[in-house]
This record gives structure tokens, sequence and C-alpha cells, in this order.
């Protein structure tokens, strides 16, 4: 698979394919500096032109909490490939949860390349299975 991308940032190291795990690494590609209780878009400094049919999982490394004490606000990011334009800047919508300092290279995410879901159509009914586990939140009570 070859990616199209385009870098915003001169002194942002460049991604790199992985041999190791299925994720890659996106730096910060700006230094910023958060308060406690403060959000912020961190720019990741890239474009890229994602295959048709494929989209961009967007998460957290594994050690960005503990790290710089952020959070990624929305949980994922899921970047589709129509998100392909020059200035369509890859970004980390984050909460900081006490002050904290973040810089140019620092890896604060990672993604992965998915197929696309594909297209679904919905049919109503007034019934579904007649298996009932017995609702939400239920799994594993007695």
């Amino acid at each position: 698979m070859k990616i199209l991308i385009k870098y915003h940032n001169k002194d942002l190291k460049k991604i790199e394919s992985i041999k190791v795990g299925d994720w890659i690494d996106l730096r910060a590609a700006e230094n910023v500096k958060l308060k406690k209780g403060e959000s912020r878009l961190i720019s990741l400094g890239v474009s890229m032109k994602l295959p048709e049919g494929y989209e961009a999982h967007v998460v957290p490394r594994s050690s960005t909490f503990k790290t710089w004490g952020i959070l990624q606000t929305n949980s994922m990011g899921v970047i589709d490939n129509s998100y392909s334009g020059t200035n369509d800047i890859w970004k980390m919508p984050v909460l900081a949860t006490r002050d904290t300092e973040i810089h140019v290279n620092d890896r604060i995410c990672q993604f992965r390349i998915m197929p696309r879901m594909q297209d679904v159509t919905f049919i109503e009914t007034e019934s579904l299975d007649e298996t009932d586990r017995g609702g939400f939140g239920s799994t594993g009570k007695s």
C-alpha cells in the first residue's frame, strides 16, 4: 500500500513503516503548553491521501497519558480518505489533566489504516433473535 503524504513542518521527523506491531506513531508538529483543564487541537503536521476504500484510526500511544497527562477528547479519531487535501492537516484533540508541555517530534499518538465499512442497509422489524442477554451492562452478572 502506498500513501501520499505532505509534511507541514520541515523539522518534523518523517513517518516510518513499522516492522513490529500494527500501529504507526504520529508526532506533535508544534510546541504546546497546556494548563490543567485546557483543551487544544495539536497539529500532527501531516496531510495524507489514503487509498480509496480505507480510513485511518488515530488513538493515543500507551504512554501518552503517563508522559503528558493528556486525554484524546474524541476517544478515537477517524480520518476517511475524503479528508485528503493539501491543507487537511491531521490533528489530535486533547484535554490536559495537569499542566504539561509537548514539544515538536514528541510521539503523542498512533494510527493504523483500516478498510472502510461496506455500505449498510437497515431493515426494520418487530423482533430480532430470541436470545436475550439481559440488557446493557449485564455480561458476567449472575
